[in-house]
């Protein structure tokens, strides 16, 4: 072919400017991400992102068997790019650091719930509900979420009394005369994760918005 060398040359040049663009300029910008050390507003110091606890390292794994990401995104969009702070899904925008304890990260893409990336500190100090696990329409009338049962167990209620642990069902949702539905340790270890996804934490990358004393009334 006459111009088979420049063909060749284009062709290189082409896929070698996208390895570079998409793979290694990536990788040298985000490798040298590390745990941040900052101070808050009190003067205590911080680590972010902390490591999480066993039984939440568990329910991740819990959480990536059962497809949530199908559903459920963990990114918080920056102001300019969605509605997501305003919803009050996040504080702040999501930066890389975020996910350096998450190999795979759980990004998804489609909404059908709401984001999580920030979802245990919407909990506050408040337990997670796990009745939301075992069917999420006896918490929320019209979710669209997939019930969870098999995380839980049905059984006959002990001589001893009402397990402390028996979620409190009502309606239709309610287990059968002497009956109580108590959630397995696949079920809790899900919902330590779920309490451990909280990102609102200052980082030179993305601070958090100033609230003002007018804002805050």
């Amino acid at each position: 072919m006459k111009h088979g060398a420049v063909l060749f040359c284009g062709i290189l040049t082409a896929f070698s400017a996208s390895w570079w663009g998409m793979v290694a300029y990536p990788q040298r910008q985000l490798s040298p991400l590390t745990t941040y050390l900052g101070t808050n507003d009190a003067g205590n110091t911080y680590l972010y992102p902390n490591a999480r606890s066993g039984e939440a390292v568990q329910g991740r794994q819990v959480y990536l068997s059962l497809g949530c990401v199908a559903c459920h995104t963990q990114q918080v969009r920056p102001v300019d790019g969605g509605n997501d702070i305003a919803r009050g899904w996040g504080r702040r925008r999501s930066v890389a650091r975020d996910y350096l304890n998450d190999s795979p990260v759980q990004l998804g893409e489609s909404r059908l719930g709401p984001d999580l990336a920030n979802y245990g500190e919407r909990l506050g100090t408040n337990a997670f509900p796990l009745a939301r696990l075992f069917n999420p329409r006896a918490v929320v009338t019209n979710s669209v979420c997939q019930p969870l049962p098999f995380l839980f167990e049905n059984r006959v209620i002990r001589s001893s009394g009402p397990s402390a642990d028996a979620l409190v069902l009502k309606g239709a949702y309610a287990p059968g005369a002497g009956h109580e539905v108590v959630p397995t340790l696949a079920a809790v270890q899900l919902a330590s994760y779920l309490k451990s996804l909280q990102t609102s934490v200052e980082l030179p990358e993305a601070p958090l918005p100033v609230v003002t004393e007018e804002a805050s009334k």
